[in-house]
């Protein structure tokens, strides 16, 4: 069942648009070329906005660090189109946005952008009539702090003793939405010198800013609406300012910090405030003790009442936004609170709001996650997609702020756990496992945070969900089964997820893990375990991921033998003779190298024959390492006798232990293996110069198909088995338990066919 939220175009599919962006940004080499300078255009190419502005969503969500020469592609303006543009952590320099800013950019959103200077000031004012939105992050040197206050005698003649063309200040008239944020000055006088160049300003943020001083000349910005000083310095001595804002509808003034959120006259302070802004629809005082103690205060002949006392003049016309997260005295929780929506911690609606409206600022936003957090570990949280779409964006939005990605990945994997939910749309689920994978990412070496990612991530479909970021997942998990605490938690969710990666992708993959190492650092494992003399489930599963690796996968097959993995077999046999599951492991992983006819002249020795020859006599985990050895000795035997290159032990001796054990085995027995393809058992089928290779491999397909009908009858059948068995029957080389063997096959085979008939006729 598809579950989208209608309130939540998120949670629906993506759209053909996203998806063909994000394909570009993965594979620029679609649309451009790369030079010695960068990305260029093809000729004949032309985007509209829409598509320029998505692809470089698209780029910076695909993991790509934004640079110069991506951002070449945007070079000509004939060619593309921008007119919104946000950069985040990116390496862009001066000259990159010079080539951005030729677009007539409107809005612009620089955060985390080290190498953008002064110098780009000229170029954001070269069309200052076009910008209507800038918001200056943190990390970003634009702006510089100060002006050369020693030539300013008073701030009214700022102008006059030094001119503008001067000095490099940003002038755009008709902005009216600016962010600075942690815009630290040296002397509180710039701060009004640079806001004077904006008349038009109706949103301000000056969040972390200071020293703020008295921002007098907010006292000629009619038409601001919004103004936001969070954690804002010296609040109280832009208060008169603040209260000459007639039209001011939202107004935040929260801090995070108690000493700056203390204000003496609490109460007196609020009701100033809110008297004085008649238009005030929403006001954040969170942090602070605004608020007051709780106590309500009543006037004579007045009927209504409120637990803010601050607010007594809303009592009847409440606030639509009303932000008391962390407030001193608890002032969330009172019960008189004129607001419609309100930002706290004493209910879910409360915390959600405040993740919504605090997303951008890491330090509340840890808090908030922390009490989203707990709601959805004991199951009170309900709605599940509203929280859900909330820590992603918190985690995406905060990928290097651990704390929140450990927050964040905590909460999804409640949320993901969650036994009676809707089922997740297949954009939800790569978002949430991109997500993931992001913060693991960037934090690979903190346990908690790992943890907290592969639980997560055990709650999908392996390998089905998680295959669109398989070249990714792959080294990160490599990463811990290798790099992580040795026998912790961490390690063995790990190496887990890798098996069950490794057993179900296919040819291409398995290579790709060989060649990311999987198979080396599956070794190390193992000869960890046995310097130690342990056998634990880190030592069968390492076995496992290799057999799984292995499987039909010459190159990986090869990459084991070069490792000296039958020295690590020996060893394992040698120390932990009875330990079926390790058994099992490590005679699959050898029945797939046998597969390769380059590879067998390595397993042509006394050594080994006359390990594998004994083991076809075990017991051990049922048939299975029997089974499995008498494989490795069919392969090896089915290149003639001519490659049977040892005197000891015999050629004939030990086919004939082969056909024993063979013919102990029940063929009803259930099986613990995996049968991809039947290719190289039909192979052996075919050997006419050693029966005995027939026997094994037609004795599994019998097996097989009478156990389990419905998967391996098909795969008969798709592979020509029916055929090859025919022409055994017929042919006078094999003796008659095989020719018995392969008519049960066959018959089994018809059998199902019979049954899916019946099936299909009713």
């Amino acid at each position: 069942m598809l579950f989208i939220n209608a309130d939540n175009p998120e949670s629906g599919p993506d759209t053909l648009t996203d998806q063909c962006c994000k394909c570009i940004a993965l594979n620029l080499s679609i649309i451009s070329q790369e030079t010695e300078q960068g990305y260029e255009l093809y000729d004949g190419i032309t985007l509209p906005r829409e598509i320029c502005e998505k692809l470089l969503q698209a780029y910076q969500r695909s993991r790509n660090v934004l640079d110069d020469r991506f951002l070449r592609i945007f070079s000509n303006p004939g060619q593309t189109n921008l007119k919104r543009v946000c950069l985040r952590d990116s390496n862009i320099n001066d000259d990159g946005l010079k080539r951005l800013l030729s677009h007539n950019l409107e809005e612009l959103e620089l955060t985390k952008c080290s190498q953008i200077t002064p110098k780009s000031i000229d170029a954001i004012n070269f069309n200052n009539e076009c910008f209507t939105s800038l918001v200056i992050g943190t990390k970003v040197r634009l702006l510089p702090s100060n002006l050369p206050i020693d030539r300013l005698s008073t701030y009214e003649r700022r102008k006059e003793i030094y001119p503008l063309m001067l000095y490099p200040v940003l002038t755009l008239p008709n902005l009216r939405r600016l962010t600075l944020y942690n815009f630290r000055v040296e002397e509180d006088r710039f701060l009004n010198y640079v806001l004077d160049q904006f008349p038009k300003l109706m949103y301000l943020d000056l969040s972390f800013s200071g020293p703020l001083g008295n921002l007098r000349c907010l006292e000629n910005k009619s038409n601001l609406v919004s103004l936001i000083l969070h954690n804002g310095q010296n609040i109280l001595e832009v208060l008169p300012s603040i209260c000459s804002l007639k039209n001011l509808r939202h107004l935040d003034i929260s801090q995070t910090h108690d000493k700056t959120g203390v204000f003496v006259h609490h109460n007196y302070i609020l009701k100033s405030i809110v008297e004085s802004l008649p238009n005030l629809t929403s006001l954040d005082i969170s942090g602070t003790n605004l608020a007051g103690t709780g106590v309500a205060e009543q006037k004579e002949n007045e009927h209504h009442r409120t637990d803010i006392p601050g607010l007594s003049s809303r009592v009847d016309k409440p606030f639509e936004f009303l932000g008391l997260y962390g407030t001193h005295h608890g002032a969330c929780r009172r019960h008189d609170i004129p607001a419609k929506v309100i930002s706290g911690d004493a209910n879910e609606a409360q915390i959600l709001t405040a993740a919504a409206a605090y997303v951008g600022r890491p330090d509340v936003l840890q808090r908030v996650l922390n009490d989203l957090y707990h709601l959805l570990r004991y199951e009170s949280c309900q709605d599940i997609n509203r929280s859900l779409m909330i820590v992603l964006e918190a985690m995406n939005r905060h990928v290097s702020k651990k704390h929140i990605q450990i927050s964040g990945s905590a909460s999804l994997f409640y949320i993901v756990k969650i036994k009676d939910k809707p089922t997740l749309p297949l954009s939800t689920k790569r978002r949430i496992i991109t997500t993931l994978l992001n913060g693991m990412n960037c934090h690979k070496h903190d346990d908690t945070m790992m943890r907290n990612g592969c639980l997560t991530l055990c709650q999908f479909k392996i390998p089905h969900d998680v295959l669109f970021e398989y070249e990714r997942l792959v080294p990160m998990l490599l990463h811990i089964v290798s790099d992580m605490e040795q026998e912790g938690f961490v390690q063995r969710i790990g190496i887990y997820l890798l098996n069950s990666l490794a057993c179900q992708v296919d040819g291409t993959q398995k290579k790709l893990l060989g060649e990311l190492g999987a198979i080396d650092k599956m070794l190390a494992l193992i000869n960890d375990r046995l310097r130690r003399a342990r056998c634990d489930d880190v030592l069968e599963v390492a076995w496992s991921t290799m057999w799984n690796v292995t499987d039909e996968t010459a190159e990986n097959c090869e990459k084991f033998l070069e490792q000296k993995g039958l020295e690590y077999f020996l060893s394992c046999l040698e120390l932990f003779p009875n330990k079926d599951e390790l058994m099992r492991n490590m005679m699959g992983l050898l029945g797939n190298v046998a597969e390769v006819k380059e590879l067998r002249p390595r397993l042509m020795t006394s050594r080994y024959i006359a390990v594998f020859a004994d083991l076809v006599d075990s017991s051990s985990d049922g048939i299975e390492v029997s089974y499995n050895a008498a494989g490795v000795l069919s392969h090896i035997a089915s290149d003639g006798e001519e490659a049977w290159s040892i005197k000891e032990p015999k050629r004939c001796a030990v086919l004939l232990r082969m056909v024993q054990a063979i013919e102990r085995w029940s063929l009803r027995c259930d099986r613990n293996i995996n049968y991809r393809s039947f290719e190289p058992i039909l192979q052996l089928a075919r050997v006419r110069h050693t029966p005995e290779c027939q026997h094994w491999a037609i004795w599994a397909l019998a097996n097989l198909t009478h156990v389990y009908p419905d998967k391996y009858c098909r795969l008969v059948d798709a592979e020509g088995g029916i055929e090859i068995l025919q022409n055994v029957i017929a042919d006078d080389a094999p003796y008659d338990r095989i020719k018995e063997l392969a008519a049960m096959v066959i018959s089994h085979c018809q059998q199902y066919r019979e049954s899916v008939d019946l099936q299909l006729d009713g």
